[in-house]
């Protein structure tokens, strides 16, 4: 897309969706604008149940206000799972995930790769890499070669999704872009991400591992969130300042290396007013 540009949006809707008096998904488009957002990304964690009619009509409503969709396939994908069914069945969730998209008019689908059981962590990348593989020739031959898979970096340190497992994924296409959920590896890496220079090196990584422009329109979740011994426990506000990761030197580091991601806020019920917050952060640093 020539026209491509750095994105603020929700995961979901916020509270305040329903506070406003909106109901229903065709909705959607105005309170994104109205929010001053224009990004949106539709869950369907608990099953793709979104019609594609209803979706054309929301990619309608949407094409005015300069709205981009993208889709988050449901949370039972396992691209790593030892039993061969469930791997299978995951490649049939991101084609039904990928339709819907497609619908909306977007083109990101992301998804959680899985969690390594009772394997090591090698085996488990060793399966999902195989998954991605297929997974790739599955969406091609339906038509779906214009989707973007992203993977996401995952929050709990038993799921394969360190940052490293992530772009090992994107490795299996040139199409294949990271979702860096900043939330979740300041989770489990147990507080990891304190300062300007830990999101450096995340992009500085990668940079090196992709070596392309996947390493500037990449997608990014956002949220501060709780994490314990085992990584990920809850997501929360930007009013919880208890919980990191800290929005502020991200938005900086953004303006400063010119980077053009689409960032989508999981902040718990306050999605919309906090990634304002941080389209807000982005611009005052975008002047400085």
């Amino acid at each position: 897309m020539s026209d491509w540009k750095i994105r603020f949006g929700t995961a979901g809707t916020s509270d305040s969706f329903a506070a406003q008096g909106y109901k229903s998904s065709l909705d959607v488009p105005e309170y994104t604008a109205k929010m001053g957002l224009n990004a949106f990304e539709y869950q369907c964690g608990r099953g793709v149940r979104l019609g594609l009619d209803k979706a054309a009509k929301m990619a309608a409503l949407a094409g005015p206000k300069d709205i981009l969709f993208s889709v988050h396939a449901p949370y039972y994908i396992s691209m790593s799972s030892l039993e061969e069914e469930k791997r299978l069945n995951s490649i049939q969730y991101l084609l039904q995930s990928a339709a819907v998209c497609k619908a909306l008019g977007g083109r990101r689908i992301i998804f959680h790769s899985g969690s390594c059981g009772k394997q090591s962590r090698e085996a488990a990348l060793e399966k999902a890499l195989d998954t991605m593989r297929r997974a790739v020739e599955a969406l091609d031959e339906a038509g779906f070669a214009d989707m973007t898979l992203c993977p996401e970096t995952m929050g709990k340190i038993g799921q394969l999704g360190t940052l490293d497992e992530v772009l090992a994924l994107c490795g299996v296409d040139k199409r294949i872009t990271p979702c860096i959920d900043f939330g979740h590896l300041n989770a489990r890496t147990l507080g990891g991400i304190r300062s300007k220079e830990d999101y450096a090196a995340i992009f500085d990584r990668m940079a090196e591992k992709l070596g392309d422009q996947r390493a500037e329109r990449f997608h990014v979740h956002f949220s501060r969130i709780e994490y314990s011994a085992g990584g990920e426990k809850r997501h929360w506000t930007f009013a919880e300042t208890q919980f990191g990761p800290e929005p502020q030197p991200l938005m900086e580091l953004l303006a400063e290396r010119k980077l053009q991601p689409v960032i989508i806020c999981e902040s718990a019920g306050t999605q919309a007013e906090d990634a304002g917050a941080m389209q807000q952060m982005y611009h005052a640093a975008c002047k400085t």
